[in-house]
């Protein structure tokens, strides 16, 4: 099965937008398609995004992070990379994606993680990209 960790922007659009392409990957790992990774970078990044951006209450943030945590394997990662230069925060959701040993990172963002395209074996996709790499395997 294959691993995978979603960039905090990733969940934000999944929740917000329900059938979003962005919900449609964590529909694979609801249905057991796929093996969903995330750490309390994740985690603690989503909670303040909701909270702070997006201005939801704490009990509606706290259950979509319940439901993040209930779907993903939470790891920790144990080596820091410095990739990313702009943004150094984003070198957390790479360093994520090697603790899980994934196979892709998922993210939506343009500017920083998706032109790398790949990291040490991981390939690097937007949503539309990965559903489109997970019909192309189903037809292999």
């Amino acid at each position: 099965m294959k691993r995978v960790v979603c960039d905090t922007n990733i969940y934000i659009s999944a929740f917000i937008f329900p059938g979003s392409k962005p919900d449609q990957v964590l529909d694979l790992a609801r249905q057991g398609f796929i093996e969903l990774y995330v750490s309390s970078f994740i985690l603690d990044e989503l909670r303040r995004v909701l909270l702070e951006k997006f201005r939801m209450e704490h009990t509606k943030s706290e259950e979509i992070l319940e439901r993040v945590r209930q779907l993903a394997t939470i790891v920790e990662p144990e080596v820091r990379v410095f990739v990313i230069r702009e943004k150094q925060d984003d070198n957390h959701i790479i360093e994520c994606a090697i603790a899980a040993k994934a196979h892709y990172l998922v993210t939506g963002d343009t500017k920083h993680i998706l032109p790398i395209g790949e990291y040490q074996g991981i390939r690097i996709y937007s949503p539309a990209e990965f559903l489109q790499r997970e019909l192309w395997l189903e037809e292999a």
